[in-house]
């Protein structure tokens, strides 16, 4: 197993992707960590996912854009697992609407999620895995949008923009100590969430036009990666974004 012995933070682990990062890392022996904001009960099928098949976790819930809360993440997972391997930064939100029209409070809680939450946790993660020694993985999900414009999802873009170079400029800082940094940048993902995407034949249609491999993409697909790059078979990447996208960064606008 390619995480033996490994311990894991995947925010946003709760469901989607980052539910499907936490089951494969927990498959491949790594103690995972899944960091959720909700009710209570809001982790519970990742818990059970991991723990039906053997797997070692625990639930945290942390909203990462207050860094008290971040830091008490990093605690609560060294105090239970003893130390910190691997910090996925997977939680993202959006909001769609005209820029003429953004609401600012939109805008600043997507900035504050999306992109000041890898900032304080890529920082607190780096902070005990510098402190712990032995380096480090240090994961964004990012998305096909830090290079690609999506009308009405402006700020969202921005913040994938933003993550792009901050995880270059971070990855040539923390590189000394080990301590890789990496993005995966998903394109279409199937989740919950699209739904009402797929009960739409002619959005649908539209939106497999510009996929080359004519299918959407499913979340292990995105864990498939992240299990390389937080493995020792990943140690020599660092600082670069992962395409997870069946092609679509080549193809989109091109019909």
């Amino acid at each position: 197993m390619k995480l033996q012995n490994k311990v894991a933070i995947i925010t946003g682990s709760a469901s989607g992707i980052g539910q499907g990062i936490a089951l494969r890392f927990a498959s491949e022996g790594a103690a995972v960590v899944v960091d959720y904001v909700g009710k209570p009960g809001t982790a519970d099928q990742t818990l059970n996912l991991i723990k039906q098949a053997g797997g070692r976790a625990i639930a945290v819930e942390s909203d990462i854009s207050n860094p008290t809360q971040v830091q008490a993440l990093i605690d609560t997972t060294v105090k239970t697992f003893g130390k910190l391997d691997i910090f996925v930064n997977n939680a993202g939100i959006e909001f769609k609407h005209p820029f003429t029209e953004f609401p600012v409070e939109q805008f600043q809680k997507i900035i504050a999620v999306n992109l000041i939450g890898p900032f304080l946790c890529c920082q607190a993660a780096a902070k005990q895995m510098i402190k712990q020694g032995g380096g480090g993985r240090l994961i964004n999900i990012s998305s096909i949008h830090e290079d690609i414009p999506m009308p009405t999802n402006a700020p969202y873009c921005a913040t994938k923009g933003g993550l792009r170079m901050l995880t270059r400029t971070i990855a040539v800082e923390l590189a000394p100590h080990q301590i890789t940094v990496n993005n995966i940048g998903p394109g279409a993902i199937y989740t919950p969430i699209d739904a009402d995407v797929e009960a739409n034949p002619e959005l649908e249609k539209a939106l497999m036009a510009e996929i080359p491999l004519g299918r959407w993409g499913k979340p292990q697909d995105v864990a498939a990666v992240a299990a390389f790059l937080a493995s020792d078979e990943g140690a020599y990447c660092t600082g670069a974004t992962f395409f997870v996208d069946g092609g679509m960064m080549r193809q989109a606008g091109s019909l």
